[in-house]
């Protein structure tokens, strides 16, 4: 009889987790994996069917009071057969106590409905180039987010989360072949930060945050510029209609739906700024 067990992930793991999200279309980082593992190395675990990989979730821990979930895979020829239920029960039993975020593909939705989400909003993949060459408004500089006090970028990304994740954001702006980009006032305060990560078929942009649609298409810009022939991709949140016009402003195309779901009460953070998510699979 087939033995099935759950485990942590390992790193190998957590490369192949990237490979059997890009089967599903999910354009994954090329180096997602270094910034995941990094943020909660015990947050991913792996169904094994006689040792092997079957199955999968990630249950990232992020403080004391919020966790996120991803990677909710099975292999497509073992579906049906109870697998995914064992380690999503099982990365549940994580989260439990905790209001947990999920980007779910619109397939999955109403099973997330079934286990206590309610959705917040929708994340539309928008993707292209940008029509024109845009640039950067008056009083307004755009710096290599590595070369600012760590400290700094961390304050400003908490408003745009809700809980503080210094351990994912390190690793996530200093990842080989990433540029990070955050646009500095005279007066010294950021108004922006973005991240931009090759991906399989596309580089995407996550987190995008912004002060106002001029900056965050000014930051938009500078890293399509840096990207060569490649489109540029990011997964725009519907609860900031101002990022929506201005993906649509950009000459982007939507392509791939997404909605943001929690267990508990929609986080308060500011919407208003956030244009682009990090990553379905971490928050």
């Amino acid at each position: 009889m087939p033995t099935f067990e759950i485990t942590t992930a390992s790193a190998d793991d957590i490369e192949m987790l990237g490979e059997w999200a890009h089967a599903e279309g999910w354009n994954p980082g090329r180096t997602d994996g270094q910034a995941f593992f990094a943020t909660d190395p015990r947050g991913f675990l792996i169904g094994r069917l006689d040792g092997a990989p079957v199955s999968s979730v990630s249950v990232v821990r992020y403080g004391s009071g919020f966790g996120f979930l991803g990677f909710y895979l099975t292999r497509p020829e073992l579906r049906g057969q109870g697998y995914g239920i064992q380690v999503w029960r099982a990365g549940m039993d994580r989260l439990a106590g905790r209001n947990v975020g999920l980007d779910g593909v619109v397939a999955q939705q109403a099973n997330y409905r079934k286990s206590g989400f309610r959705p917040a909003w929708t994340n539309m993949r928008w993707v292209g180039r940008p029509a024109e060459d845009i640039g950067v408004p008056p009083g307004l500089t755009l710096v290599d987010a590595c070369s600012l006090p760590f400290d700094r970028l961390a304050v400003y990304d908490r408003r745009f989360f809700p809980a503080e994740r210094d351990s994912f954001l390190a690793p996530w702006i200093a990842a080989p072949r990433r540029t990070a980009l955050a646009a500095v006032g005279d007066d010294g305060e950021l108004r922006g930060f973005a991240v931009m990560r090759p991906c399989r078929t596309s580089s995407r942009i996550g987190p995008l945050h912004a002060s106002s649609p001029e900056v965050a298409a000014a930051l938009v810009s500078a890293l399509s510029a840096t990207a060569a022939d490649t489109e540029i991709a990011v997964d725009v949140p519907d609860i900031n209609p101002a990022a929506v016009t201005l993906a649509e402003q950009l000459g982007l195309a939507p392509s791939f739906e997404t909605a943001r779901m929690y267990t508990g009460p929609m986080p308060d953070v500011d919407h208003t700024g956030l244009f682009g998510i990090t990553s379905l699979e971490l928050g």
